[in-house]
């Protein structure tokens, strides 16, 4: 019988060490079929944090070395590469943003102009021409002018189809039509987009258009989000919305969930009324934080890939003939998206339970599963597996994933409880699945319990559960994790007096105003995290200048909702021991915010350091940056909360 160790918890050795962080969890972008082949981006933390496009089967990338493939369209980026013809393909290069046209081995060449004010991303080569979304910035907190484009692959005028919003998405052209997604200001895409069809006109741009489903609310209708347009044939296309369900549930319900619809087009381009394909009370679809996500894919003999999530997800094929919908067991649960289908083979993204994120091939009819990229634990001994959680909050129910302390070889003494690290997701318009993931292993393995809450306003439950936020950002989420906390701690699964809350950019805004409106924990750590809505709203990209008309209230008017809600604005609150994690280049909170937190906890004499880290932006990348983080944070946790962590060095805070 093996021996067990018994020692305190959070004072657990661990081999999982901080340096092994930066490739424990991959950061993979667009996967496709290229060939007999199999292409994806993916995030190099060796390298700067490069995105580069790899290939199944050969040793070396199909883009090298210094070239970078990332969007800064929206900031967030996404769509940075697609291919083309043979083994051509087209990518934005991080640098200049320009769009490049390379082969493997080959110099990349340059398609688009010099323009320091423009970006490209959400590329598609489709009838034989490239397109995408095009962002000119003219002047600073302007909204830039954005746009549809032609790029011809000759290095030719870049060519204006379709403007006339704010935002556009989803370039989708057929058959001299062309379907895209578009939204406006104070909009964000998961509130009102529309879904817009319009013939290509013989000078190539569409002059006018035809909104087919989405939009604004308007009277006797909601507000509807459309999604991923993909035309089935000349004149069907299938997309995704999110109004109440025009075909109730079998209870009953209508629930407002992103379902799959289609319409058909007319000859004369006039789109007919949406026509649900699958009512179902789960989410196809989610928050379009990055261009080109995908949630389903047409597939031969009248069939639909989908995948659709009720807290965790579940991968379903629909087949429209029969009606029939047959669930697929895999062991993908989180996180998943559909990149692209051949056939009956599909390329899928996502993590489960029990396997970490990766790239895989799903094969449907021959229903097989196979690991390209990732998918592989380094230690299963160690894995952390996560049990689905439910609280009572005083806003309604608070879904989490909890993950309890675990070591095959240690133990903790009789009667301890362990330390728990509450984790707040960013957005917050987003989502957590569960899935079994190194970056909480490492904590989990050294005795420390986690607890990932997705509080009031995210997506995955439908859009009642996403709206609990509106107006209420700094309250609600605040309560959601207080609920979420205090129901461990009466669970007995962990100890009250050793509660810590982590969260980065709106999910660190929510560490911040616990920390300064609770007293339920004893340590914060804030990764570039928003602490004053007035310095957001002046300073932050353009993607997000009026997402806080949603969660605050609109500027001006709400002004004292602004100031009262801001940590910032009652520093005399912020007595509670905090690590701040920032980037020097941070378009979306910039180093300002995290530099007026660490003076105000200074000036109140608080125990804290202030880790800035040059080059890194919004989301850290590179691989010296992830595993200082994970040091310094598991260290700082040790000092706040009273355990003596293994492997990493201690963390000088001042004010201690």
């Amino acid at each position: 019988m093996a021996h067990i160790e018994e020692l305190p918890y959070g004072s657990w050795p661990s081999p999982i060490r901080p340096a092994d962080m930066p490739t424990g969890s991959l950061r993979l972008g667009r996967a496709r079929y290229v060939g007999d082949e199999i292409w994806w981006a993916e995030s190099v933390p060796a390298e700067r944090g490069r995105t580069a496009v790899f290939r199944s089967g050969a040793e070396a990338p199909a883009l090298a070395a210094p070239w970078s493939a990332r969007s800064r369209v929206h900031e967030y980026g996404g769509g940075a590469w697609t291919p083309l013809d043979g083994d051509r393909f087209a990518f934005v290069e991080q640098s200049d943003q320009r769009v490049y046209v390379a082969s493997p081995g080959t110099a990349p060449t340059p398609v688009t102009p010099e323009d320091p004010r423009a970006c490209f991303g959400d590329l598609v080569f489709a009838d034989g021409e490239l397109w995408g979304v095009r962002e000119i910035h003219a002047r600073a907190h302007e909204t830039p002018a954005r746009d549809i484009v032609r790029i011809p692959l000759d290095g030719g005028e870049v060519r204006s189809v379709v403007a006339g919003s704010d935002f556009v998405a989803f370039p989708a052209p057929r058959a001299g039509r062309l379907a895209w997604i578009a939204w406006d200001h104070p909009d964000m895409p998961w509130d009102a987009a529309e879904l817009r069809i319009g013939a290509i006109g013989a000078d190539g741009t569409v002059p006018a258009w035809t909104v087919a489903a989405g939009g604004r609310a308007s009277a006797g209708h909601p507000r509807v989000s459309a999604l991923q347009p993909e035309w089935t044939g000349d004149d069907e296309l299938v997309f995704l919305q999110d109004p109440p369900l025009a075909v109730p549930l079998a209870d009953g319900t209508r629930p407002a969930r992103w379902n799959l619809f289609s319409c058909h087009v007319s000859a004369d381009g006039r789109p007919a009324d949406p026509e649900p394909i699958f009512p179902a009370d789960g989410d196809t679809g989610g928050a379009l934080w990055q261009l080109g996500a995908r949630w389903y894919a047409p597939l031969p003999n009248d069939r639909i890939l989908a995948v659709m999530t009720n807290g965790r997800s579940q991968l379903a094929v629909i087949d429209r003939a029969t009606g029939e919908v047959t669930e697929l067991e895999t062991p993908l649960t989180g996180d998943v998206l559909v990149h692209d289908a051949r056939g009956g083979r599909v390329l899928l993204t996502g993590a489960g339970e029990r396997v970490p994120g990766g790239l895989w091939q799903l094969d449907i009819d021959g229903k097989s599963l196979e690991a390209i990229r990732g998918g592989e634990l380094a230690d299963d001994a160690l894995a952390a597996v996560a049990r689905p959680m439910t609280f009572a909050g005083p806003h309604g129910p608070v879904h989490a994933f909890y993950y309890a302390p675990h070591h095959p070889g240690v133990r903790a003494p009789h009667g301890e409880l362990p330390p728990a690290l509450v984790l707040v997701h960013g957005g917050p318009t987003g989502h957590v699945t569960g899935d079994v993931s190194p970056a909480i292993a490492f904590f989990t393995s050294r005795g420390i319990g986690v607890l990932d809450v997705n509080y009031g306003g995210s997506t995955g439950y439908g859009r009642a559960y996403r709206e609990r936020l509106a107006g209420a950002w700094g309250i609600a989420d605040v309560a959601d994790v207080r609920a979420a906390a205090e129901g461990l701690v009466d669970r007995g699964l962990a100890d009250p007096a050793r509660l810590a809350i982590k969260g980065g950019s709106a999910g660190g805004w929510t560490v911040l105003c616990a920390l300064a409106d609770t007293d339920v924990f004893s340590a914060g750590i804030s990764r570039y995290g928003v602490a004053d809505l007035r310095m957001l709203l002046a300073e932050t990209h353009d993607f997000e200048a009026r997402y806080l008309d949603s969660l605050v209230g609109p500027w001006p008017e709400a002004e004292a909702d602004y100031i009262a809600r801001s940590p910032l604005s009652r520093p005399e609150a912020l007595r509670t021991p905090l690590l701040i994690l920032q980037g020097s280049d941070d378009p979306v909170v910039p180093p300002s915010q995290s530099e007026a937190l660490r003076d105000a906890v200074r000036a109140n004499g608080v125990p804290h350091a202030y880790l800035l880290f040059d080059g890194e932006g919004h989301g850290f990348r590179r691989a010296e940056t992830i595993e200082r983080c994970f040091a310094a944070e598991l260290a700082f946790l040790g000092s706040a909360l009273g355990f003596a962590p293994s492997g990493v060095p201690t963390l000088a805070l001042d004010g201690a």
